[in-house]
């Protein structure tokens, strides 16, 4: 790919210079270099055992966060294709997305955010980019200093859905699923990761997201939506013929959009219907109702990402690449997208036994969280035991525990438990 496609030397950049390879090995951009170094991570295999929305231990059939993410990163691909921006660059920001989710999903990442607020805080995006650029290993800068998997500057920017630090967040808004209110505030870097933050924001202006990071946004709010009610539908807890409105219009401003009235929401329900694919009977488990599910999550997909890429070319004639341009995502979309992601919300995270295990995953955490405090570096794994030693005052080493804990899967966070508990 050369300069006039919009990805000058500058996006192509990586923190550490890499030498050329060898004659003999196949020629990949910069980019697919990228891709397959976030593919072949240790932190993309954990995502096979950690919880989407049900935990992945209890049906093989839901989806995990590595499944999740594979299907972001198809969304992603394809909706970048189409906008003839780097498709490898939003697969490979897609594929990232969830890299720094702890144990547990976003339950998980509740209680560390809390336990972490004297080292600055928990935040899964945050997290992945200290991943990427850190805790990751691969490449080594002069100092002997890990810089992760060195990925290029465009790249980096693209895996960055909150481009701000945590003092410039929006305050927390909103309920957790056992309605008490949300105290944590989204945001991508820490303090002591600011620096490669700074390094990867070169060009940008403000807080603005580049139009790649926008495009693996949207793919996630999509995926989320469709595949969370399909995994819904499936373990019999969403029936789309039977929908409550009331009950669910009030999870909706919970939970996603706060202002939108009865009206606006009914309105949307009924354009979602439309769709031809929409179930008029109930799930049944049969192959034809597995096939019908099927036809409706690609019908959803199609529908709403072939709005936006419809609203895009509307609004600019591109090239959609980096700053150049921003996605457009229609009013009408947006609120098609939170109506599915409250049914999914409502039926399935909100249910009485959901939030008591969420309460138990939530115990763990902070006991795992204080023994390893207390232990130290032999109870760390080798590379955070290194950490720990490096670490100059207890702030410091709080953040070495809290990476500990969120590289752990759900199922190693519970082992760990019961062996150090």
């Amino acid at each position: 790919m050369t300069d006039h496609d919009g990805y000058d030397e500058g996006a192509r950049e990586r923190l550490v210079e890499e030498p050329p390879k060898r004659v003999d090995a196949p020629i990949r951009t910069p980019f697919e270099r990228d891709r397959a170094r976030v593919v072949h991570a240790a932190a993309s295999r954990r995502l096979a055992a950690k919880t989407q929305v049900v935990g992945p231990q209890s049906d093989d059939f839901v989806r995990n966060r590595l499944t999740h993410s594979l299907e972001v990163a198809q969304v992603a691909r394809d909706l970048s294709r189409a906008l003839g921006s780097q498709p490898d660059i939003a697969e490979t920001a897609a594929l990232a997305h969830d890299l720094g989710h702890p144990p547990f999903g976003h339950n998980g990442e509740r209680v560390l955010a809390r336990l972490g607020e004297a080292c600055g805080g928990f935040e899964g995006n945050a997290q992945t980019l200290r991943l990427i650029t850190r805790l990751e290993a691969k490449t080594f800068d002069a100092s002997g200093a890990s810089v992760g998997l060195n990925l290029t500057r465009a790249t980096l920017d693209a895996c960055t859905k909150y481009p701000w630090p945590h003092g410039a967040a929006d305050g927390p808004q909103g309920v957790h699923a056992d309605g008490s209110p949300r105290t944590a505030v989204k945001f991508g870097v820490y303090a002591d990761d600011r620096p490669v933050f700074d390094w990867l924001r070169r060009g940008a202006v403000g807080t603005r997201q580049c139009v790649e990071a926008q495009v693996m946004d949207l793919a996630d709010d999509v995926a989320y939506s469709v595949h969370d009610i399909e995994d819904g539908i499936v373990a019999g807890r969403v029936d789309l013929t039977a929908i409550e409105p009331a009950a669910v219009w009030e999870t909706v401003r919970d939970w996603y959009l706060p202002a939108a009235s009865d009206d606006a929401l009914d309105a949307t329900l009924s354009g979602l219907r439309t769709v031809g694919s929409w179930p008029t009977t109930p799930y049944d488990g049969s192959r034809r109702s597995l096939g019908a599910l099927k036809n409706l999550t690609s019908d959803l997909i199609g529908r709403f990402c072939g709005a936006v890429q419809h609203a895009t070319y509307a609004a600019s004639d591109g090239p959609f690449v980096r700053y150049a341009a921003d996605l457009v995502v229609p009013e009408a979309t947006r609120l098609e997208i939170a109506v599915l992601k409250g049914i999914a919300a409502h039926y399935v995270m909100r249910t009485d036994d959901r939030v008591a295990l969420m309460h138990r995953q939530r115990e763990l955490l902070a006991e795992l969280v204080a023994v390893l405090l207390d232990r130290g570096p032999d109870a760390l794994d080798r590379p955070f035991a290194d950490d720990w030693h490096a670490a100059v005052d207890e702030p410091a080493r709080l953040r070495v525990v809290i990476d500990q804990v969120a590289s752990l899967t759900d199922a190693s966070a519970v082992t760990w438990h019961q062996r150090l508990c």
